[in-house]
């Protein structure tokens, strides 16, 4: 009897109606628990830091994960969309919390527009090296400029300043966005362009694969939302500096979550961020040790887990949740005729 291989048709994709309902009733849940005080401080102030990885890695991951645009300088739209809040939000400005976000969000994208048509003539490590050399220019332009007070960093001054349960439900609120956002990307013919992409720059080209204007939409959206992200994160915080803001130890957390989670997996990062937080958190009172014990965990997870965790147990159980294929296949009984052995 011929021995039976799983194929793709033979991926089951959670994508089910029963598997939104459990999505929409998570999200509604965590919205109500944040209204009503049903949930904590604490455990809400974890939950901010879980929202806003997730976002920033799913951007991440949608950069290097399906479209193979490895960038190391994300940090350059963090500490950028920090800077604005906090200029926008000082006395001698006053925008209120939502216009200074969408104000620090909208100045980042500007940057991406302009700093694409240097980056994108490069490929491979030579753009991962040109985004981390931005950054790092960003940031001691940012240390010698008087108007954003130099290395003594700025006070965000937001009036009235958000509770946590305010930005708690904005980081949620983020996270849903970006997470639709992409898986609606994703299976569009713009999904399929980024995965050829990704895979061979020269036949998608080929192949009729506008690459600049595709390289272009997926790094604007991923500056846009790590741009929010990183602003709630400064709001959070009071504070920005130009050593926290344009730090590269933000693209360091994004690239664990991804590997971690699942690179080029929707649920990956999301799996990745929950592990992130986790860890950082338990290792905070080791800070000399805990960059050294993260990166031997992504060694780790690099040699035995090369696809991640989501991607493993995907790849080894014959299921992916939420697919970013256009056409989703389920299990399909073997017919009585596959059965019968062959001659």
């Amino acid at each position: 009897m011929k021995k039976k291989k799983f194929t793709p048709s033979h991926v089951k994709v959670l994508d089910s109606p029963p598997m939104l309902i459990i999505c929409v009733v998570l999200v509604v849940a965590l919205y109500i628990g944040c209204f009503t005080g049903l949930i904590s401080n604490k455990t809400m102030r974890y939950l901010v830091q879980i929202f806003l990885y997730i976002t920033m890695g799913e951007m991440w991951n949608l950069l290097s994960g399906y479209a193979g645009m490895t960038s190391l300088g994300q940090q350059l739209y963090i500490g950028l969309a920090g800077y604005s809040i906090a200029m926008a939000t000082s006395p001698k400005f006053g925008l209120p919390l939502f216009g200074a976000l969408l104000l620090g969000a909208g100045i980042c994208v500007v940057v991406s527009l302009f700093m694409s048509l240097i980056l994108f003539r490069l490929e491979g490590m030579y753009f991962s090296i040109a985004t981390l050399v931005a950054a790092e220019a960003f940031s001691m332009w940012f240390f010698s400029w008087d108007f954003v007070g130099k290395g003594a960093g700025l006070t965000i001054r937001v009036s009235p300043y958000p509770k946590i349960q305010e930005i708690c439900v904005l980081a949620l609120t983020i996270c849903v966005v970006a997470l639709v956002l992409v898986y609606c990307l994703l299976r569009t013919r713009v999904g399929l362009g980024l995965t050829a992409m990704r895979d061979d720059i020269t036949a998608a080209s080929s192949v009729g694969v506008n690459i600049f204007s595709h390289k272009l939409l997926v790094y604007v959206i991923a500056a846009f939302f790590i741009a929010l992200s990183g602003g709630i994160f400064f709001v959070n915080k009071g504070t920005i500096y130009p050593d926290s803001g344009f730090d590269i130890s933000w693209t360091i957390s994004m690239v664990f979550i991804a590997i971690i989670g699942g690179t080029g997996t929707m649920s990956g990062p999301i799996i990745g961020a929950i592990i992130y937080v986790f860890l950082n958190e338990k290792l905070a009172d080791f800070p000399g040790w805990s960059n050294i014990i993260l990166g031997a965990i992504t060694i780790l997870v690099i040699l035995f887990l090369p696809n991640g965790i989501m991607g493993t147990l995907q790849k080894k159980l014959h299921f992916e949740i939420f697919s970013s294929k256009r056409f989703s296949f389920k299990l399909k009984k073997p017919s009585k005729a596959s059965e019968k052995p062959s001659a």
